[in-house]
């Protein structure tokens, strides 16, 4: 039951953002470019300002004055933007789409409290999940309807988990050849939940945004959309059976390998010579 409601309030928002492009749409067949000065389309300022279109406001100095907080400085940019051709048929649409938004944010905020309170005793799994970057509440729930609320008894390893959600290649090999394969099929809704996440922390400080810039230098973003994904569920394996918060490894985890794996090998090349090595660590500024 609370893998349906998860699998249906996901379903709801990505319906919501069809929605919220189609009014993207709308706007540009108005020549309105609301768009390319406001980050949010449907942001506060934003939505009064369609309303007003919606209820027959033309004049572009009136819907900028619906601007608030930081959106003020931008009045003379979202004069020019605003300034297009809305005809009934258009204004009819955004008013049916702007009704439609809101009744789907009524129905995801319904089915969060119901979630929210079937998964109450599981509060301190969710706030675990939800200490992985790239993880929120939302996002920490479905994981846990996906998988279940006793992982260890699903599951015998992280490899097991990771291999039935399908973050793991196929294995295509004969004659002791081993040939390119697609990706299993696996769980396509949390493999895809996972892979959204996976891209949020591309930018980040941390190890998996720098094993997602690592991996996409070689591989290209796809793999490492892939590869970060597999790493997040294999924490949230670990995190849910041991028991523990999320402590994370640093940006600079990669170049410390590195720059081990470099003192090794001059070492060991050094004592092959027939020298006698004797490291010195830095002293901390």
């Amino acid at each position: 039951e609370l893998r349906e409601l998860v699998r249906y309030r996901r379903s709801i928002i990505e319906e919501r953002a069809r929605q919220h492009n189609r009014i993207q749409k709308v706007l540009e067949g108005a020549n309105i470019k609301l768009g390319s000065v406001v980050s949010d389309i449907m942001g506060v300022s934003s939505l009064d300002m369609l309303r007003a279109i919606a209820d027959g406001e033309n004049d572009p100095e009136k819907l900028a004055s619906f601007a608030r907080r930081s959106m003020k400085k931008k009045k003379s940019e979202l004069e020019l933007a605003l300034r297009g051709y809305i005809n009934p048929h258009q204004r009819l649409m955004l008013k049916t789409i702007l009704v439609h938004i809101e009744f789907l944010t009524e129905q995801i905020e319904l089915l969060n409290e119901e979630v929210t309170t079937r998964l109450s005793s599981h509060q301190e799994d969710i706030e675990r999940l939800d200490s992985i970057p790239g993880i929120a509440t939302r996002m920490a729930e479905q994981i846990l309807a996906e998988v279940g609320t006793d992982v260890e008894k699903q599951f015998p390893s992280s490899a097991h988990l990771c291999s039935w959600a399908g973050l793991v290649p196929g294995h295509n090999e004969s004659a002791g050849k081993r040939k390119s394969t697609n990706m299993k099929k696996g769980n396509k809704y949390l493999k895809s939940a996972l892979i959204e996440a996976a891209h949020s922390v591309r930018g980040s400080k941390t190890y998996l945004g720098a094993l997602y810039r690592r991996t996409a230098s070689r591989k290209g973003k796809k793999r490492a959309g892939i590869s970060v994904a597999h790493a997040i569920l294999r924490i949230s394996y670990y995190l849910l059976t041991r028991k523990e918060m999320y402590v994370d490894l640093g940006e600079d985890y990669f170049d410390k390998q590195k720059e081990q794996s470099i003192v090794r090998y001059s070492v060991r090349r050094l004592e092959n010579l027939g020298y006698n090595v004797t490291i010195t660590e830095p002293n901390a500024s």
